[in-house]
């Protein structure tokens, strides 16, 4: 079974980090890609869970994920599935849009993964500890102690220092919330980058990733967008009778609904992104 932390050393070079895949198969092809070209090393790119999602290729996502091997960590999605869950774990308020959604999404990626495929996601950390440029980096899903927590730009330091203080880190990389962003506070950075598997509801339907670069032994990051073949993705989900809504958002860059997000972040709906 999954161990809480795995450590994994020290890291150079240029580090791949990005999120969310959600079962978009085509979004990780490209990922994947991007790492080729920068030549960056399949042990410095890691995933910060949830490979499976919304979108209509469950099974084949998991499949190329093993093949290619990147690290990733357990998202929320993950856990829920090794669990026999019937429901994705975010917590959604009962009978609120995401609940109802999600129940579409969720039965539908439960009746597609494999036994082989929950077998592979059972290995997988909640946690991820490595050192970079001199830098204490902590990879997690939501928060260190709650999987499903969501946190945004707007959420109050006093709920990020807590996971510096418990993982004596100075970088925290997370996911789950959907939205790439970075917050320094006091010599300690906390980077989202965002998920690869569904637009950031800034109106594109590029996702986001971020690259780690330790040139000249200092710690640097850069967010970038992603282009993939998000009309096939689209199609798919359609075909298999997935959410409507949601396969829109990966045309339009908007989300369905935004009931997660925090009042700042409703309001920078549309929005373009910049670093």
């Amino acid at each position: 079974m999954a161990t809480e932390t795995k450590h994994i050393g020290n890291l150079s070079g240029k580090i791949l980090i990005f999120g969310g895949v959600y079962s978009n198969l085509q979004a990780l092809e490209a990922i994947k890609k991007i790492a080729e070209e920068h030549h960056i090393p399949v042990e410095n790119c890691i995933c910060t869970g949830d490979i499976i999602g919304y979108c209509a290729q469950p099974e084949e996502t998991i499949q190329l994920f093993k093949a290619w091997n990147p690290r990733s960590i357990l998202g929320n999605v993950e856990i829920q599935l090794l669990e026999g869950s019937d429901n994705c774990g975010c917590n959604f308020e009962e009978g609120s849009r995401c609940d109802t959604l999600s129940q579409q999404w969720f039965s539908y990626a439960s009746n597609k993964v494999t036994p082989g495929s929950i077998e592979f996601m059972a290995t997988l950390p909640h946690h991820i500890q490595f050192t970079f440029a001199n830098k204490n980096i902590t990879v997690v899903h939501g928060s260190v102690s709650n999987t499903s927590e969501f946190i945004f730009k707007s959420t109050p330091w006093t709920r990020k220092l807590p996971n510096f203080e418990t993982t004596q880190s100075e970088i925290i990389i997370a996911g789950h919330c959907g939205l790439p962003f970075y917050e320094e506070n006091t010599n300690k950075i906390w980077i989202n980058p965002g998920v690869i598997g569904m637009p950031a509801n800034d109106g594109q339907p590029k996702v986001w990733y971020v690259i780690l670069d330790d040139s000249n032994n200092d710690f640097k990051f850069k967010f970038h967008t992603l282009d993939y073949n998000y009309s096939l993705a689209n199609q798919l989900m359609l075909e298999h009778g997935l959410p409507k809504s949601y396969a829109e958002t990966l045309k339009t860059g908007l989300w369905d609904n935004m009931d997660i997000l925090p009042n700042t972040e409703r309001q920078q709906q549309g929005l373009r992104i910049n670093f």
